[in-house]
């Protein structure tokens, strides 16, 4: 795992932009793996500027959604589906029908969670998922105890998270209990992971998500198993690691995974 602090959350979403632009020019053919949140929106406005201002092109990308409510059609406002195409997929050039995100209202959900892992290995597999981390440590909807190598599935969520996330919402009562959900051990399969975290609310769970026990209670603490792990945060986010002068050097004179300047 690699640890890349920048001053602000401004740096942070911006170099995140930087690693995923970089990858989509190496392979035009990208499977980009997606998340959502409020962590996102800055990230997805940078991409989107690069293909208005530099023609970042994203005509031959795929992309999978970790997750989307049970219960929500995708013309829901506050549906994920509807979350990226107001941020990201109507400001590029994607092609919407290569754009993938599980289906919440599926008349069979377990057919469903089975087609998408389906979907995900007949595209390849995913080269660079792109990753959040919630108040419970969860990467997608992998709450508590989500087993490590878990596949996509539905899950409840926790009081933490829907109190984090119904606010979203105009009445709070309407957001749903339960989601479809990217597995952990799906997660683990993609080639190379990026999370971006910033704000001082998450310096402790990136503290032990980073330097603590690998743990079903923390599934952000499995992306110590992956061989290609990357995890940007601002200042306020790495308030909490205690070898943040190792995590510097190694930026500064050994940068692992990518030439960042």
């Amino acid at each position: 795992m690699e640890v890349i602090i920048r001053e602000t959350e401004n740096d942070a979403a911006q170099l995140t932009a930087d690693l995923i632009a970089n990858a989509l020019i190496e392979k035009p053919e990208l499977v980009l793996g997606l998340a959502t949140g409020r962590t996102m929106e800055g990230l997805y406005a940078r991409l989107a500027q690069k293909h208005a201002e530099s023609g970042l092109d994203f005509s031959k990308g795929t992309t999978f959604n970790l997750d989307e409510y049970i219960g929500l059609p995708p013309e829901n406002p506050n549906s994920y589906r509807t979350y990226m195409n107001n941020h990201l997929f109507n400001k590029i050039n994607i092609d919407l029908a290569n754009t993938f995100l599980p289906n919440g209202t599926a008349p069979d959900l377990d057919k469903e969670c089975a087609g998408y892992e389906a979907k995900i290995a007949e595209h390849g597999g995913i080269d660079l998922q792109l990753l959040g981390i919630g108040s419970t440590g969860h990467i997608g909807f992998n709450e508590p105890l989500s087993a490590l190598g878990s596949r996509t599935r539905c899950k409840a969520l926790t009081p933490g998270t829907i109190a984090q996330n119904s606010p979203l919402f105009d009445n709070p009562e309407d957001m749903p209990k339960r989601a479809i959900t990217m597995g952990v051990g799906t997660i683990l399969d993609s080639k190379r992971c990026i999370m971006l975290v910033t704000g001082a609310a998450k310096a402790d769970i990136v503290a032990k998500a980073v330097e603590g026990p690998l743990t079903s209670m923390i599934s952000a603490s499995a992306l110590q198993l992956h061989p290609r792990a990357t995890v940007i945060v601002d200042e306020a986010a790495a308030a909490k690691l205690e070898n943040r002068g190792y995590y510097d050097w190694i930026f500064q004179n050994e940068p692992e995974w990518a030439p960042y300047r």
